[in-house]
């Protein structure tokens, strides 16, 4: 409870603040262009060339994509079985294949692993969280939503122009080089900023609201996502002999809730409103008592 009591006070700060005339009320999107344009390219900046490059690099990598296709396969799965309306089913195909790796996950893993072990969260965060978003992302809403579909050059441009992304390359290409110690304190600043405004913006953005008719799917898909998938990762790495700390890293963030701009995405295209904010809403809350059972687990 140490570990994510701070995060809570941050969340709930957010909630809040929600409340005072004197916040806009797009205060959310002002917070979170400042993290994706600031504070994690700086923390990629800081983080990434402190990779060795090995095997266990990947595992970040394969297991994001693994957890996408699997949750993905699930729902399927239960939306013939439960004959879920196409909406519902767009709607958790878009959701539950992909987690809140960066705007929880980071804070979450640098809580609970301390800030030795958060490249690890990097990499599954902008070369699996991400990149399923842009390119999976974009084909459930092609295939589901409402809006236009999306061409294969629009697509490119929005995965290598996205800031993050662009930060995470660089840093590879920086390897082991260090930094002058004037821009090490500059982006050792801005990183930092990273966890208090990403939590704020996120308790300003949550919304609760939810009909009767999705609280199955509600269920299922907050059930599929922050505990069959994890589980069954964990299993699978005992049974196969897979351990280390980017194996632990990676299935907590296996654990994290719904992405946020997934459920913005879900909304922006038709696909249950309500019930994407719900599930992103209701996830976040969820997370304080599955990711510590999760990391106790795996340890």
């Amino acid at each position: 409870m140490e570990q994510i009591f701070p995060i809570l006070i941050l969340l709930l700060l957010g909630i809040v603040l929600r409340n005072f005339p004197a916040f806009p009320a797009d205060t959310d999107k002002a917070l979170n262009l400042f993290v994706i344009h600031i504070s994690l390219p700086a923390l990629i900046l800081l983080r990434v060339p402190q990779l060795t490059f090995n095997i266990a690099v990947l595992v970040p990598v394969i297991m994001a994509w693994a957890a996408c296709l699997f949750s993905a396969l699930f729902v399927l799965l239960a939306a013939r079985t439960l004959s879920w309306s196409r909406e519902t089913t767009g709607a958790l195909l878009l959701i539950v294949p992909l987690g809140n790796t960066s705007f929880l996950g980071i804070p979450m893993v640098r809580a609970f692993f301390g800030p030795g072990l958060i490249s690890h969260a990097l990499l599954y965060d902008q070369f699996g969280s991400f990149l399923a978003l842009s390119t999976y992302g974009s084909l459930i809403l092609s295939r589901y939503g409402h809006g236009g579909k999306n061409t294969l050059s629009g697509l490119l441009k929005k995965i290598f122009f996205f800031p993050p992304f662009l930060a995470l390359i660089t840093a590879l290409f920086l390897g082991g080089n260090h930094y002058p110690r004037w821009l090490t304190s500059l982006l050792t600043q801005a990183a930092s900023s990273l966890v208090p405004v990403v939590m704020v913006a996120i308790g300003f953005q949550m919304r609760l609201l939810l009909p009767r008719a999705d609280l199955l799917p509600f269920a299922v898909g907050l059930a599929t996502r922050m505990l069959v998938v994890p589980l069954l990762f964990f299993f699978f790495c005992q049974t196969i002999g897979l351990h280390g700390p980017a194996v632990r890293v990676s299935i907590f963030e296996t654990a994290m809730p719904p992405m946020v701009t997934a459920g913005a995405l879900a909304s922006v295209a038709g696909l249950k409103p309500r019930l994407a904010a719900a599930m992103v809403g209701g996830g976040i809350f969820l997370a304080f008592v599955t990711l510590p059972f999760i990391y106790q687990l795996i340890q």
